[in-house]
């Protein structure tokens, strides 16, 4: 099995088919509307507006399981992101990303790219980089701003 046989579901309940993304890079983030880590949606709108036709997509699925911290409805989520980031890639439907009831492409990246702390997510914003070919080549933990991962995606392009 590989990145490209999940199916995923939009911030609108839409099912939608990672096919639809091969042959390009990817950064899948697990996301937050209330975290410290939040105001990483701008550099992530920037990554993505820099890279975007050049191949480039941004996978943003939104999280709570980290202390309450996307608590809104997939549509107050997308707004508020709109809102005040201008977010122009493409928002899924919230998930939780650890435990029995975590999203199977999550299983899928967290097996195939370990971080710190094991296998399980630790925290908002954590990234996977995705090639071309749908291998997971790097996983960064929530501290690793959008600019500092600017040249490793670059070179996958």
């Amino acid at each position: 099995m590989g990145i490209y046989d999940f199916t995923v579901k939009d911030a609108k309940g839409a099912e939608v088919s990672l096919k639809e993304y091969e042959g390009k890079v990817l950064l899948i983030v697990n996301t937050a509307t209330g975290c410290g880590f939040t105001p990483q949606y701008e550099g992530l709108e920037n990554l993505y507006k820099k890279y975007k036709d050049q191949g480039f997509e941004i996978l943003d699925f939104p999280c709570n399981q980290f202390g309450n911290q996307a608590p809104g409805t997939e549509e107050e989520i997308v707004s508020f992101c709109q809102l005040k980031y201008n977010v122009s890639f493409r928002q899924f439907a919230k998930i939780e990303v650890n435990g029995n009831n975590a999203e199977p492409l999550y299983t899928y990246l967290k097996s195939r790219k370990k971080g710190l702390m094991g296998s399980n997510i630790k925290w908002n914003f954590t990234k996977f980089l995705v090639d071309r070919s749908g291998n997971v080549v790097e996983r960064f933990g929530s501290a690793t701003t959008p600019e500092k991962i600017d040249e490793k995606v670059k070179s996958l392009l």
